[in-house]
């Protein structure tokens, strides 16, 4: 929270007005007006440090999160991509093509683990935050909430979110729902 420094003229007139209080010791009058400008000087000492600081946490985030729109739009085509690498190992996992392709994919994500790029683990528990759940089955070998499987990977950018996995999740067993 920032004060509003006071004004140079409402410190003098203040300063004024304490003389006429202390019997006119222009000492006590000195020293009152000098402890008004001290107090003065330390508030905006203060407002400065603070405003510097937040300054440097904003240019801190500014520079750790000034690719989320490129890498956002990047989502999709990755999307796509993986399709052609899931449609390429059909054929067999000694497939030229296969291969080409699992050694892009590599590169694609040690380039996104560079600029802070991870994927949203999709296993274990459902987590709202996290997860997007796009459709619930019965499972007899899965709990209630837990994740059965991904649809869509999801992505973070350092700690935020990039986009939510989609995800498939347990409803229990079939006979427990009756």
């Amino acid at each position: 929270m920032t004060t509003e420094p006071e004004d140079p003229q409402t410190l003098t007139e203040d300063a004024a007005a304490a003389s006429e209080t202390s019997d006119g010791d222009p000492v006590a009058v000195a020293l009152a007006e000098i402890e008004k400008w001290r107090d003065l000087a330390l508030r905006s000492q203060a407002d400065l440090d603070n405003y510097r600081k937040r300054m440097a946490r904003e240019k801190a985030d500014a520079i750790l999160y000034a690719n989320v729109s490129l890498l956002s739009s990047l989502l999709p085509v990755l999307d796509n991509f993986e399709m052609g690498l899931q449609a390429a190992r059909q054929e067999g996992e000694d497939n030229i093509i296969y291969q080409g392709l699992r050694m892009v994919r590599k590169q694609v994500d040690d380039f996104l683990a560079e600029q802070g790029v991870h994927p949203v683990p999709a296993s274990g528990a459902f987590d709202p935050n996290q997860h997007e759940a796009v459709q619930q089955v019965h499972s007899d070998s899965i709990p209630e909430g837990e994740i059965v499987d991904e649809l869509r990977r999801g992505y973070r950018l350092n700690d935020r979110l990039l986009r939510a996995a989609n995800v498939t999740v347990s409803k229990g067993p079939a006979a427990a729902a009756d």
